[in-house]
């Protein structure tokens, strides 16, 4: 199904459906591999062999670090997501950007005492920040907007009178 805005640019409805459930699963996805990351650096895990539970603590962690993840940064990620998708916006770099940001906004807004520099670990949460969005643009942000056919530019009208 196809309608016309007030640009007369053509909004196809499948293809909308279609981009709306790629965001939710990449935005899903970018918070679990984001968390699993994080997780992993904070439990500086042995071989598998060494410690078997090592794996069930990790992704059990990884699962409730993404959750508590997800509800801190909807709203911005949402805004980012938004925008990008209402201005077709598919640079790697602004994903990254973004997502970057975020979790260095995120990790500097527990640091409550009056410490000079970064805190110790900001490189690991701006590396995750960079997981999660490369993880999103991998999955729904190289085709932000693009349930928004452009109008044709070299179509032109022709008057046979």
């Amino acid at each position: 199904m196809r309608w016309k805005d007030t640009e007369g640019t053509v909004l196809n409805g499948s293809r909308l459906v279609f981009q709306l459930l790629k965001i939710v699963v990449g935005f899903v996805s970018a918070l679990v591999l984001c968390s699993l990351f994080l997780t992993w650096g904070f439990f500086q895990w042995d071989l598998p062999e060494d410690h078997p539970a090592v794996w069930g603590a990790i992704t059990g962690t990884g699962l409730v670090t993404a959750s508590v993840i997800g509800s801190v940064v909807a709203v911005p990620a949402g805004l980012v997501i938004l925008l990008a998708e209402l201005f077709r916006v598919r640079s790697l770099l602004v994903y990254l950007a973004g997502a970057g940001l975020m979790a260095f906004g995120l990790w500097t807004l527990g640091a409550g005492d009056s410490q000079t520099g970064l805190r110790p670990g900001t490189s690991v949460a701006l590396a995750a920040g960079f997981v999660a969005g490369a993880v999103y643009w991998g999955i729904a942000g190289r085709t932000a907007g693009s349930w928004r056919a452009r109008p044709a530019s070299g179509a032109r009208e022709t008057n046979a009178d």
